[in-house]
């Protein structure tokens, strides 16, 4: 017999956390833990202490060339993150 009202895991998943008010910090720490895979070891090696308040992510970088860089390709950086966490968690990047 076909059940007719199945419906993914993964939806359910998503509704459960979304109700008990866990996707947003779920998704932060994701995006957070990405931060070596998205920009690379070398970058995540001069970098440190991220943390995410108000869709903003900051991030203590130990370098200042690298600081500059890292500003000058914000967008591209906070694009890149949010789309591998595939949610829209941040809105902006500050280095510090």
């Amino acid at each position: 017999m076909k059940r007719n009202d199945a419906e993914q895991i993964g939806t359910l998943v998503r509704q459960f956390l979304r109700m008990g008010g866990l996707e947003s910090p779920l998704n932060e720490h994701r995006l957070i833990q990405g931060w070596k895979e998205v920009l690379g070891p070398h970058v995540a090696a001069c970098t440190g202490d991220l943390f995410i308040k108000n869709q903003t992510l900051y991030v203590h970088v130990t370098s200042p060339a690298l600081r500059q860089e890292l500003s000058m390709a914000r967008e591209q950086i906070k694009n890149s993150l949010n789309r591998h966490v595939g949610a829209q968690v941040i809105v902006d990047i500050v280095f510090r």
